[in-house]
């Protein structure tokens, strides 16, 4: 799925192609597209129309498009294969394009959202004070938010009995860090996975915390990871990060740093990839 540095890619096209255009007219060709929106397509599109498209945002690895003056957000689920693309009207439709949104301008082109698999979809939802869709108020602040609080993270690490990777993808602690992105901070900080936050001490965590902003931030300039076609930014073009992985990936490839033979391990449905020499796990976890 998307982390944060893909969605951070799409917000930032959204916003220059999107941002401030009134819509015209909504088409939903799939009822799973909406089927977040309780309320069902027709309504959807009906309540969007003449509605117009405030500067795109984002939380972690969730994104919206507020409504100016209305209280309103078109949450963005991409899910594992959803795409928002900004295309010219007259461009042949995608095989699995979901939703349309034409704009009531001159500008010639329109918002797609396409989704080979049907998992993501858009829905309408009111917006809290903080001007998040509050469904998900919950989300914590990710590591880009020049609002996030280190000292509340490293004490709420300290106070979890949990695991290190677990702590990096509980959206309600930090947002934004997937799979990917934590087995890179991981290996950047010479951490093992299953490390007990407890153990962590102060200068660790920021230190940890560093690496993940470096690899995020160093993913974006790329625009991203792409491992096949479904992720790509609104222009339908895909990132680059994935030449530059350290861990993720790299199974029985030398470690960058020492060498040694790179391992992967199941790990709650997914796989973490981890240098053994450099990444040293707990007692426990070995």
């Amino acid at each position: 799925m998307p982390e944060l540095p893909e969605v951070e890619v799409v917000r930032r096209g959204l916003a220059r192609w999107v941002a401030g255009r009134t819509i015209g007219s909504v088409d939903v060709l799939h009822p799973r597209a909406v089927r977040r929106h309780t309320a069902g397509g027709s309504d959807f599109a009906d309540r969007l129309r003449g509605e117009t498209v405030g500067v795109p945002q984002r939380r972690g690895k969730y994104l919206w498009l507020p409504l100016e003056g209305r209280g309103l957000s078109v949450l963005g689920h991409l899910g594992m294969s959803g795409q928002l693309l900004v295309q010219p009207e007259d461009a042949p439709d995608e095989k699995h394009l979901r939703i349309r949104v034409r704009f009531a301008d001159a500008a010639g082109t329109e918002l797609r959202f396409v989704d080979q698999r049907t998992f993501g979809g858009l829905s309408l939802h009111e917006t809290t004070a903080d001007g998040l869709p509050d469904v998900i108020a919950h989300i914590a602040r990710d590591p880009l938010d020049p609002l996030f609080d280190e000292a509340a993270y490293h004490r709420a690490l300290r106070a979890r009995r949990t695991t290190l990777k677990r702590a990096l993808l509980d959206q309600s602690l930090i947002s934004g860090v997937g799979n990917i992105y934590a087995d890179e901070a991981l290996w950047r900080s010479r951490l093992h996975y299953e490390r007990p936050t407890a153990t962590l001490t102060r200068p660790r965590s920021t230190e940890l915390l560093g690496h993940v902003r470096d690899v995020m931030n160093a993913a974006l300039e790329v625009g991203g990871t792409s491992f096949d076609s479904l992720y790509v930014n609104v222009n339908g073009e895909s990132g680059y990060f994935d030449r530059s992985l350290d861990a993720y990936g790299r199974e029985d490839q030398p470690c960058r740093r020492c060498g040694t033979p790179m391992r992967r391990r199941p790990w709650m449905n997914r796989s973490s990839y981890f240098c053994p020499r450099c990444q040293r796990p707990p007692r426990a976890a070995s």
